[in-house]
């Protein structure tokens, strides 16, 4: 039921169209059924005029009928919904792989290392000091190369994205963790562009605490929506509904990786 209501929230515009045509149509129709029923004299004629007009008009009441239902849904089901969803049922639970065995080659002999081809120079080696890159924190994730660049992003300290990253691969619920933070700091959205958008923004969240330092921001669902490339956004407004600041990064949602079959152990 939920997954028909959000696919009914993204075809929304596609329906009003179709709504529209269809009520056109008919409308003409019965139009042309109203004049005929007005020039004939035949009693015969404008009874089969006057059935056919009233078919046209129940047509009509629903076909508006059908528009007040996809309005309902797009605009108070999917919201109320989404506003709703327990998110923490949708984390992926960590799989217990089965024990791995790999071959061990075999080794004859006693195993003994013959030191006379090693060169170690005439300085101690525990005296040489080696210097010791430190490592910089790298999202969990796929980084697909070439991706589109960031859009934004400029001011570190207002809206900024660790994760996802750009051309990051989407394939299950990730959280979001970055900067959102202004002066006179009203709210904070998640917005996403992409085959299941029409090719406009669509506003996943909305939220009204500000995050100050790099920490979570929200959560992104990708089962909600179709495969392909996305571009993701954080917006930050403040208390006069003005933008203040952005950042968008391009993501890719795909399948979910196959889970590995565990080995069965030797006996």
């Amino acid at each position: 039921m939920t997954t028909m209501v959000f696919f009914v929230e993204q075809i929304a515009i596609g329906l009003y169209i179709l709504i529209g045509v269809a009520f056109a149509y008919i409308w003409w129709k019965w139009a042309r059924t109203r004049r005929a029923y007005r020039s004939t004299y035949f009693e015969l004629e404008r009874d089969l005029h006057r059935n056919a007009g009233a078919d046209y008009v129940t047509v009509m009441i629903l076909m508006f009928e059908l528009l007040l239902v996809v309005v309902g849904i797009q605009r108070v089901v999917a919201p109320t919904i989404r506003g709703t969803f327990d998110m923490s049922e949708l984390v992926a639970m960590s799989v217990q792989d089965g024990v791995y065995i790999s071959p061990t080659p075999f080794v004859s002999g006693n195993g003994a290392i013959d030191p006379s081809g090693v060169q170690l120079g005439e300085e101690d080696p525990a005296a040489q000091v080696f210097v010791t890159p430190t490592l910089t924190p790298t999202p969990v994730g796929t980084i697909l190369p070439n991706a589109p660049p960031i859009v934004g992003c400029e001011n570190l300290d207002a809206a900024w994205l660790q994760v996802p990253t750009n051309g990051m691969v989407v394939f299950e619920p990730i959280n979001v963790v970055g900067v959102a933070n202004t002066d006179d700091f009203a709210y904070y959205r998640f917005e996403l562009r992409g085959p299941s958008t029409n090719g406009n923004y669509a506003i996943l969240q909305e939220y009204t605490q500000p995050v100050a330092s790099i920490s979570e921001l929200g959560q992104i669902v990708p089962s909600f929506y179709e495969l392909g490339e996305y571009q993701f956004r954080l917006t930050v407004f403040d208390t006069t509904n003005a933008l203040q600041a952005s950042c968008m990064v391009t993501i890719y949602i795909r399948e979910p990786i196959p889970t590995p079959t565990p080995i069965a152990p030797a006996s």
